[in-house]
């Protein structure tokens, strides 16, 4: 079912940019570990901005949105996991990354089962 929507590809794009973003951006403005930098917020509501026309304009093929969830999820983790192995000092990235891990089985996992439907 993935195949016949080219397109659903990029959903899954923009959720992950999404959530690589909001991570980034929370952590600019709350973190002091990390640099200010406006960057992440541009990319946030661009990124949005995207993904929430592509909602109103294309209609998604079923199970597509929990893997859209997923992928937003996943932009998280690996923002936080990046974030903690460049600065030591704000904890360990031990759990981030078995999240991570777990996150993406998951996600080949539905994936091949939509391809096999």
């Amino acid at each position: 079912m993935i195949s016949k929507y080219p397109r659903d590809k990029g959903t899954l794009v923009l959720a992950f940019i999404t959530g690589l973003s909001i991570n980034g951006s929370f952590s600019v403005l709350f973190s002091s570990f990390v640099p200010f930098s406006i960057f992440p917020l541009i990319a946030l509501a661009l990124a949005a901005w995207c993904l929430h026309q592509r909602y109103l304009n294309r209609a998604m093929p079923d199970g597509m949105p929990s893997i859209a969830a997923a992928f937003f999820l996943l932009g998280i983790l690996v923002y936080s996991a990046l974030v903690r192995a460049e600065y030591p000092d704000m904890g360990s990235n031990f759990v981030p990354t078995i999240l991570m891990v777990a996150l993406v089985f998951w996600i080949g996992y539905r994936l091949k089962r939509h391809k096999e439907q």
